[in-house]
């Protein structure tokens, strides 16, 4: 076991007032694995200040364009070099299989290399003006920016946001999940081996004290956070007080629709794939199976044997499909409502136990992947955010039954329809209130690809261009080129006001 209390910044600074520290578990069989500092609003504090002096003393907002690019480049390089080590301590520190983690984070590296090319072909727009001027835009660094990431996927959502701030010249302040900080304290250590100065990335490794803090820091310029739905609402109204930006990711509850001209099979596989995948521990993981009742049985039947043949285990062996939970507490909160949802009358089609595993895996959060059937669209395991290995199948009608349940929530993360009619594919992801719709696919992504939802799964885009163009503000500068001058109170005639 590593102590890391104290290697936490890229700065040789470290916050200096914590002397609480917080256990991390290994979620496979519940054991210690790491102890790190548990920060406070005064360590915050701290981090802000390392990161203001950065900005404003250190080389970083001003350093050239294309030197900020080929430093996120080398980066990526040095990411991808330590790749190994990466996925094997974010699988022990999340519990989600090796296969899985090395799929995910073997990508991390792209996120930086796009943002260097978006950084690289940045032009400075010059804008028409009528009469003697000349008119461009500057895009200009926000400040210091917050990110604060979840226990999921805490690398890659690190990384879409924080490659984005670094390559508009901010400096940040990162604070992880208080469960899941070893891979981002393992990645501030490897930018900094990179080149990047002193103070530009500085790591926070607390729970909500130091959450809340960072949100409402008056030296903030931005805040981006993935997470649970009041957290990103406190998040907002903080910084709607300072008129800060905020992009938050939040809760989801996708739903799929599918149609009754796909094989069964087929859809369930893919649906598997879209529930199962993460322990259902992914704020897109499909929910909400809405299946036309004309292959519902066959969809049912085939769901369930996906299910019941998933095999758990030890997330580090590569045979492993399915991983635990990342806590005790959410175990048990998925539970709670896979039983609310038996009580209200839905069917235990698969799983829904805790498995029986040898030690030291008898220690871990695992729990059977699970199908509830013939569910309806107001029972509470349909409406509310499960956050585990839970798909809930529904049956429709016709297709303005099945657009109707799908938007019958407050969430609108993403969702997905399975077809093979191509009209009713684009017609439908169309009608669909969602940040993100797939079409016979769940959950592809890419650097360039925005990512957000709408209602109550947040507010803004990570990821692409629009996340990129986020992390900076645009100054508009005016210039006279006429060698004449003005006099509004001389008499002139043709002055114009505006």
């Amino acid at each position: 076991m590593t102590d890391t209390t104290t290697d936490l910044t890229t700065s040789d600074v470290a916050p200096t007032s914590s002397v609480a520290t917080r256990e991390i578990l290994d979620p496979s069989t519940g054991e210690v694995i790491d102890v790190v500092a548990e920060h406070g609003a005064a360590d915050v504090d701290e981090a802000v200040r390392i990161a203001r002096t950065a900005l404003e003393s250190g080389p970083w907002p001003a350093m050239p364009r294309s030197e900020r690019a080929r430093l996120l480049l080398r980066i990526a390089d040095a990411i991808e070099s330590a790749s190994e080590e990466l996925f094997q301590l974010e699988t022990r520190n999340n519990g989600r299989p090796v296969t899985e983690t090395r799929a995910q984070l073997s990508r991390v590296p792209e996120w930086f290399r796009y943002n260097a090319g978006l950084l690289a072909a940045q032009r400075d727009a010059v804008l028409p003006s009528d009469g003697p001027y000349l008119t461009y835009q500057r895009r200009t660094p926000l400040g210091v920016c917050g990110i604060i990431t979840p226990f999921n996927h805490p690398m890659l959502i690190l990384a879409r946001s924080l490659s984005a701030a670094l390559a508009n010249g901010n400096t940040v302040v990162v604070k992880p999940s208080e469960m899941t900080p070893l891979t981002t304290l393992a990645l501030a250590r490897i930018i900094k081996d990179a080149g990047l100065p002193n103070g530009v990335v500085t790591v926070v490794t607390g729970g909500r004290e130091a959450g809340a803090r960072l949100t409402q820091h008056p030296d903030v310029a931005k805040i981006t956070l993935t997470g649970g739905t009041e957290a990103g609402r406190s998040a907002a109204v903080a910084t709607a007080s300072r008129f800060a930006r905020v992009t938050a990711e939040l809760g989801g509850k996708t739903p799929i629709i599918v149609f009754e001209d796909v094989d069964p099979v087929v859809a369930a596989e893919g649906a598997a794939f879209a529930a199962f995948v993460a322990a259902g521990q992914s704020c897109v993981a499909g929910s909400r199976f809405l299946v036309h009742r004309s292959i519902y049985d066959q969809f049912v039947t085939a769901l369930s044997a996906r299910a019941r043949a998933i095999r758990l285990g030890d997330p580090a062996d590569p045979r492993t499909q399915m991983g635990p939970l990342i806590s005790d507490r959410q175990r048990e909160k998925v539970r709670h409502l896979i039983d609310t949802g038996v009580v209200e009358g839905a069917k235990l089609s698969a799983g829904g136990r805790i498995p029986d595993l040898p030690a030291p895996l008898s220690g871990g959060f695992f729990l059977e992947p699970t199908v509830l059937a013939d569910a309806t669209i107001d029972m509470t395991v349909s409406q509310e955010e499960i956050f585990g290995p839970v798909a809930v199948v529904i049956p429709f009608d016709d297709e303005h039954d099945a657009i109707s349940m799908a938007n019958d929530n407050r969430y609108g993360l993403g969702a997905g329809v399975w077809t093979r009619d191509i009209a009713r594919g684009h017609r439908v992801a169309d009608r669909i209130v969602a940040g993100m719709v797939w079409v016979n696919d769940h959950h592809r992504l890419e650097p360039s690809l925005p990512w957000g939802g709408v209602k109550e799964s947040g507010a803004g885009k990570d990821a692409g261009a629009e996340s990129f163009d986020d992390f900076s503000w645009i100054k508009t500068i005016v210039v006279r080129i006429s060698d004449d001058h003005v006099d509004w109170y001389g008499g002139h005639d043709n002055l114009r006001l505006n």
